[in-house]
């Protein structure tokens, strides 16, 4: 399917309409945000181009750079609700087994794991979104927390892009709705005229919404979600004193909030009483991390990992490093300064991404200590100057020991001369 924007924007603002009606009117993904002309209603003669919106029921484009839950894992999704056969939740796609078996994975049925944490927090979590509160994931930055609420959207809703942004600057209009101020001056308020927001959508739709960052937001911006929370209503006195929309079956909203971050605001008492909380924990087995990040570096780099060459031990020296600067000891026992940047595994993973990237594209395709060192400048001079001092320290006391009787640290260690 395709439509067609105008040249030299010779249109009305009241001849817009936006991606959110798109999805709405022909179940599309739209791959850009700006508002787009109805083609129907002007000349041949303004027409400058076309713009490709892929159905959903349209093969993937292989350079799409990111694809959504359900995109990525359609075929999983599809074994899973041929093969359910226990009773669903009113409004789900998804039985609750099969969307655990969808997050924890199913041998039998070839789906994969894809949340390596708490499973008990899984089954909890999905007994929050079958009621009446919201779910609530905090934890330190890096920890699934985005990953496991568009995983949760995909099963039970097969839409996993009803997102809202939490940003200093998210307004009230972000969440509840807004007008296209041309209809609205023209014909008055209507849903032609109404722009709703995602978490509008899916109360209409009976699908699970997602809130990302919400301590982002400020308090009074917040407190917009208690009442929606409580009642499952929007009222919309522009149209009427009796107007209002009501969440169908199905309904719920994810909102994710990182524990340990700067320029984020306390959720007040009245709003945390709406949610469910549920931490999501760093990974503490070394082992286990190590498996984890091998196997997400696999999947992001994609077909460009047949021409990489990566050392087990390389990988393993990775996430000794991140164990041991997030925990503040060493493998030996010995303290360190913990520094401000955030040592999650999702790092460790962009790490080893970058660094191999670095081998393929700059180097002969083997992914070495001294990428590893080279990429984690990055790191740890994105939040405070004085992670500078701890990292010195680190590899003045442990580092530089390991160095002198392994190859892998003596390169790292040579490589990390940078930081100086």
């Amino acid at each position: 399917m395709c439509i067609y924007s105008l040249k030299n924007n010779q249109l009305n603002a009241s001849d817009y309409f936006y991606s959110t009606y798109l999805k709405q009117k022909y179940n599309a993904v739209v791959f850009f945000n700006l508002v787009i002309p109805v083609i129907a209603r002007y000349d041949k003669r303004y027409i400058d181009h076309k713009i490709s919106i892929k159905m959903n029921n349209e093969p993937i484009s292989t350079q799409q750079l990111k694809l959504t839950a359900e995109e990525k894992y359609r075929e999983e999704l599809q074994r899973l609700q041929d093969a359910d056969t226990q009773r669903r939740p009113q409004g789900w796609q998804l039985s609750a087994y099969a969307v655990r078996d969808f997050i924890l994975g199913n041998e039998k049925l070839n789906v994969q794991k894809k949340f390596y944490g708490d499973d008990a927090l899984v089954d909890r979590a999905l007994v929050t979104l079958m009621g009446n509160q919201g779910l609530m994931l905090v934890g330190e930055p890096g920890t699934a927390k985005s990953m496991l609420s568009e995983l949760f959207s995909a099963a039970i809703s097969g839409n996993s892009q009803l997102t809202i942004q939490g940003t200093a600057g998210t307004t009230e209009d972000h969440i509840k709705y807004s007008w296209n101020y041309a209809l609205l001056l023209s014909e008055g308020p209507s849903d032609k005229s109404l722009i709703p927001s995602p978490l509008f959508y899916a109360m209409k739709q009976g699908q699970i919404a997602r809130f990302e960052e919400i301590t982002r937001c400020p308090p009074e911006i917040q407190d917009v979600l208690v009442s929606l929370m409580s009642e499952k209503q929007m009222m919309i006195p522009e149209m009427g004193q009796d107007f209002s929309l009501h969440a169908q079956q199905g309904f719920n909203l994810i909102a994710t909030a990182n524990l340990r971050d700067r320029g984020v605001h306390e959720m007040s008492a009245a709003l945390k009483r709406r949610f469910n909380f549920e931490t999501v924990k760093p990974i503490k087995n070394r082992d286990f991390e190590i498996q984890l990040v091998q196997l997400q570096l696999k999947q992001q780099i994609g077909d460009l990992y047949s021409e990489l060459t990566v050392q087990p031990a390389v990988i393993e020296l990775l996430v000794t490093i991140f164990n041991e600067l997030r925990t503040g000891q060493s493998l030996q026992g010995a303290n360190l300064k913990t520094p401000d940047a955030v040592m999650s595994t999702a790092e460790a993973v962009n790490i080893a991404h970058a660094a191999s990237l670095q081998a393929i594209y700059l180097d002969d395709g083997v992914l070495k200590a001294q990428h590893i060192a080279q990429q984690l400048i990055g790191v740890v001079f994105k939040d405070n100057p004085e992670d500078a001092k701890r990292l010195r320290y680190y590899l003045d006391s442990v580092v530089k020991e390991r160095a002198r009787q392994d190859t892998d640290w003596k390169a790292f260690y040579d490589a990390s001369r940078a930081f100086e």
